[in-house]
């Protein structure tokens, strides 16, 4: 199972059905942090760039406009190289 799902740039249709413009937004400047998810979340990144590594894998790059789902009880670091704005949703 990964425990980071990447959909690059899903279709409007889609982000519609899921209410993505409805879900809390976050932001962050760049910076490098350690994160672990205490539950499941589907985020869509809606500006900036990151590169987020699991403990125990490769690392995955977030761009503009992707969706992504990162699995409950994942430790990982974000390094966050442009700052993120993000709709999110937590499971």
């Amino acid at each position: 199972m990964n425990d980071i799902v990447v959909e690059h740039n899903p279709s409007p249709a889609k982000l519609e059905v899921m209410n993505v413009d409805d879900w809390p937004i976050w932001t962050k400047e760049v910076s490098t942090f350690d994160w672990t998810y205490d539950t499941a979340e589907t985020c869509y990144i809606l500006e900036g760039s990151a590169t987020v590594t699991p403990k125990k894998g490769g690392p995955v790059r977030l761009e503009e406009g992707d969706l992504v789902n990162f699995a409950r009880g994942l430790s990982c670091t974000w390094e966050i190289h442009q700052a993120i704005k993000k709709h999110y949703d937590l499971k």
